[in-house]
C-alpha cells in the first residue's frame, strides 16, 4: 500500500472502538528517580503502537485506547515525566525533551519491540517527530494530529498579542490581565515566576489560569465559560508545559524539526489537522507535508485542536485503519 498525498480515505468507522482495560500496567523506574507509568491494551501479539499525549504535562486518558482496533494493535500508553500517574507529580527535574525521547526508547526496549507505530497529537506530534528523527530505524510510521514544532513563531501565536488573542479576546483578557502590565511582554516568563512560586495559593491560581486559557481554545465549540480543571491536573500541565516552553523545547535551534525532516524521508506518515485549530495553526502541518514526501495530510473541516472533535476522530480512526494495510 502507498499513501496518496493529500487524499483522505473514507471509512465507515466513525465511532471509537469500545472501551477496553489494560492487560498489563507497570512503572518503569529511571536512574534519576522518575517512575514512568505505562500500560498495554489490545492484542499482545499485534502491531505495537505507542501513544504520545499532549501538553507537555497532560497525561493519557482511557479514551486514547479506543482509536485502535484492539484485535490488530498492541496499544501502549504512558504518562510522560511528572504527569498523570507517573511520579513525582508535576516535577520538572530531569524533565526535558531528550529525557522523554529516551523514555520512549527505554519502553520499546523493555517490551522487546523491534519497530513501533507512533501516534501523537499536539506536543505528542512534536515528541513523535523528534523520536523518529533520532531513531528512524525503530519507527514503522507516524500518525500525527495538530502539529506543533516548538518554534518561537508558534509560541508567539498562542502567548503574545496578535495571534489567538484576536479570536478569543475575552479569554485572553482573563489570562493576561492577572499579570502586572509591565510583565505582559513575556507571559511565559511571567507565569513561570508564579507557577514555581513558594506560595501554594499562587501556584494553584496561575496553574488554573494557564490551563483554562489553553482548554478554552481546544475545540471549535468550546464553552463560553470553561469549567475549572482539577487542581492537581492543572499544576502538572501548567508547570511542565511552561518549563518546556520557556526553554524552547530544549532544542538546539528554532527550526530543528523542519531542518531534520530528511531523517524520516523513508517513514510513512498521516497528518490529521483541524482546519480551525487555534492552538496549533494549520500552516505548520501544511509546511511539513510539503517537505515530507511520504506524508499524507488530512484537513478535518469544522474542527479545532482536540482529538475528540468528530471530524478529527473520524480521520484518526481512518488513519489507524489505513496503517493496517501498510504494516
Amino acid at each position: 500500500m502507498i499513501f496518496t498525498k493529500n487524499r483522505a480515505k473514507e471509512v465507515p468507522q466513525s465511532e471509537l472502538f469500545p472501551p477496553i482495560n489494560p492487560y498489563s500496567s507497570d512503572f518503569l523506574s529511571t536512574v534519576d528517580n522518575h517512575k514512568i507509568y505505562f500500560e498495554q491494551c489490545g492484542n499482545p501479539k499485534g502491531v505495537p503502537v505507542i501513544v504520545l499525549h499532549g501538553g507537555p504535562g497532560a497525561g493519557c486518558n482511557p479514551n486514547m485506547r479506543r482509536y485502535f482496533d484492539p484485535k490488530h494493535y498492541r496499544i501502549i500508553l504512558f504518562d510522560q515525566r511528572g504527569c498523570g500517574r507517573s511520579k513525582p507529580h508535576a516535577s520538572v527535574t530531569n524533565n526535558t525533551t531528550w529525557y522523554l525521547v529516551e523514555d520512549i526508547e527505554n519502553i520499546r526496549r523493555h517490551l522487546s519491540l523491534e519497530k513501533i507505530l507512533i501516534f501523537g497529537g499536539s506536543w505528542g506530534s512534536t515528541l513523535g517527530l523528534i523520536y523518529a528523527q533520532k531513531f528512524p530505524s525503530n519507527v514503522l510510521g507516524l500518525i500525527l494530529r495538530g502539529l506543533f514544532t516548538m518554534t518561537q513563531k508558534e509560541l508567539d501565536w498562542f502567548y503574545s498579542e496578535g495571534g489567538a488573542s484576536l479570536f478569543w479576546p475575552d479569554q485572553w483578557s482573563d489570562f493576561s490581565s492577572i499579570i502586572p502590565e509591565n510583565e505582559r511582554d513575556n507571559l511565559i516568563k511571567a507565569y513561570n515566576k508564579r507557577l514555581f512560586h513558594e506560595s501554594e495559593e499562587i501556584r494553584e491560581k496561575f496553574a488554573l489560569s494557564w490551563t483554562i486559557w489553553e482548554n478554552s481554545l481546544a475545540t471549535l465549540q468550546s464553552p463560553h465559560t470553561p469549567s475549572n480543571p482539577p487542581v492537581n491536573y492543572a499544576l502538572a500541565f501548567s508547570r511542565i508545559e511552561n518549563h518546556f516552553f520557556i526553554n524552547k523545547g530544549f532544542l538546539e535551534k528554532d527550526n530543528q524539526i523542519f531542518s531534520d525532516l530528511h531523517k524520516i524521508k523513508d517513514i510513512p506518515g498521516i497528518i490529521v489537522q483541524g482546519r480551525y485549530d487555534m492552538v496549533c495553526p494549520p500552516v505548520t502541518a501544511f509546511n511539513i507535508n510539503k517537505v515530507w514526501d511520504k506524508s499524507k495530510l488530512i484537513f478535518a473541516n469544522l474542527s479545532g485542536h482536540a482529538m475528540s472533535e468528530p471530524n478529527i476522530t473520524k480521520a484518526l480512526l481512518s488513519a489507524t485503519e489505513d496503517f493496517k494495510n501498510y504494516i
